[in-house]
């Protein structure tokens, strides 16, 4: 079984200990205890500056999709080096905007907004909505009326391109339930156009997640621009065209590609379109912030069966739900290097279902008391924790260099029923 050597500007070997930065990950799980999550700063600023610099003397935003993580200090770091916010409900609105973010570059993406949610965000004057449905664009109409707004809007189209990623993740085939058929998005312009209180500014896709080929983003891309031409010989005009996010990271032997050469492949065919005047987007989100952080875990009990080995951790998929959601492959490192004998391994929690895994069929030499490092675990990992089991989820902190940040306080027992009542 092969496993990816540790060395990235985030978590790095020194002296046979696993560092984040400046800091040793022992240090922080003797401060903190376990689990924790650990985020590097530098990987992130360092991971939007290639989105930064590829887009470099264009008019571009990049809008990060904070469902990956969605945590106040992620937001506000992301936010002072100008990024916008991809969100998808009035909770995430709320979130960007209390980190500091600029309500104008604000994306509202969802099949579901809801009333409130769309009222908040016409209020805080967000960039625009993305629309994914006619009754969608029904509601945005009647909620500024009664505001009396323009609302500002752009189509998501659902362009029917197979990403080749996990099909929970996919989001642009005809059988997803995300955005506009294709094959209906210009006449739902058309309709839009109509509408006193809508205001046309954009038009936008999203394939999926977890995308390592560039060929994906350029179908799409082609079948993107088929739409904006369109509506240009419709008098219809567009003020930007958001190509989405979706890019994914290396977990395990995947290849992804920079981002500057898929937002290279894109520009070119805008260009070679003659749109190179309308304002490009995207909206990555686990390429900013999942090689950036860590779960730090401490094994509780080994323990041998007759047909596997069991290292039965102190994190749960309540903490990281991607391995029995997707059934996904996440890096294990010890923080230490074992010095006795290697075996294989269950990485497994205490949460009591047969689901509970971390990852399956690992070379270790472990023991009771060890601490593991589960890497690539900074997008969709806190921001899909839970209680189950009435666990308190992990704290969360951020190394800069040499210091450490608490940026998140573990969760107490006691906070997670303290909304709740017995009956008289």
């Amino acid at each position: 079984m092969s496993r990816p050597a540790v060395g990235t500007a985030a978590f790095h070997r020194r002296d046979g200990a696993l560092f984040c930065e400046d800091i040793p990950l022992a240090a922080v799980a003797e401060r903190f205890g376990t689990p924790t999550y650990v985020y590097s700063r530098r990987a992130i600023v360092d991971a939007f500056g290639a989105y930064a610099a590829a887009l470099a003397g264009r008019r571009a935003l990049v809008c990060y999709a904070m469902k990956a993580n969605s945590n106040l200090a992620v937001l506000d770091l992301l936010a002072r080096v100008g990024a916008g916010f991809d969100i998808v409900s009035g909770g995430e609105l709320a979130r960007a905007l209390a980190a500091g973010g600029d309500p104008r570059k604000i994306v509202f993406s969802g099949v579901g907004k809801t009333e409130d949610e769309i009222r908040a965000a016409l209020r805080a004057g967000i960039r625009c909505f993305n629309l994914e449905s006619a009754p969608e664009l029904d509601r945005i109409q009647q909620v500024a009326a009664a505001l009396g707004m323009q609302a500002p809007v752009s189509v998501r189209t659902n362009p029917d391109v197979d990403p080749k990623t996990h099909p929970y993740i996919t989001t642009g085939l005809r059988q997803n339930k995300f955005g506009v058929a294709y094959a209906q998005t210009l006449a739902l312009y058309r309709q839009a156009a109509r509408l006193p209180n809508i205001r046309i500014v954009g038009i936008d896709c999203h394939i999926g997640s977890q995308i390592t080929e560039v060929a994906p983003y350029v179908d799409a891309a082609a079948k993107l621009l088929d739409l904006v031409d369109a509506l240009s010989r419709e008098g219809i005009a567009l003020e930007h065209i958001d190509f989405g996010g979706g890019l994914g990271i290396a977990y395990r032997d995947e290849t992804p590609p920079a981002p500057g050469a898929l937002i290279a492949a894109i520009l070119a065919q805008v260009d070679a379109r003659g749109h190179g005047d309308k304002e490009i987007v995207f909206e990555p989100g686990r390429s900013l912030v999942g090689a950036a952080g860590a779960l730090l875990t401490r094994v509780n009990i080994v323990k041998a069966g007759t047909e596997k080995n069991f290292a039965i951790v102190d994190a749960a998929m309540n903490d990281l739900l991607r391995p029995a959601l997707y059934d996904a492959w996440m890096q294990v490192q010890p923080v230490q290097a074992g010095t006795g004998a290697t075996q294989r391994y269950d990485i497994v929690g205490p949460v009591c279902e047969s689901g509970d895994w971390l990852a399956r069929d690992r070379d270790l030499a472990l023991a009771a008391g060890d601490l593991l490092a589960v890497l690539g675990a900074g997008a969709y990992g806190m921001s899909m924790a839970s209680n189950y089991n009435t666990r308190g989820r992990p704290a969360e902190v951020m190394i800069d260099g040499d210091r450490i940040y608490e940026v998140r306080r573990r969760e107490s027992v006691e906070a997670l029923f303290a909304g709740e009542s017995t009956l008289p």
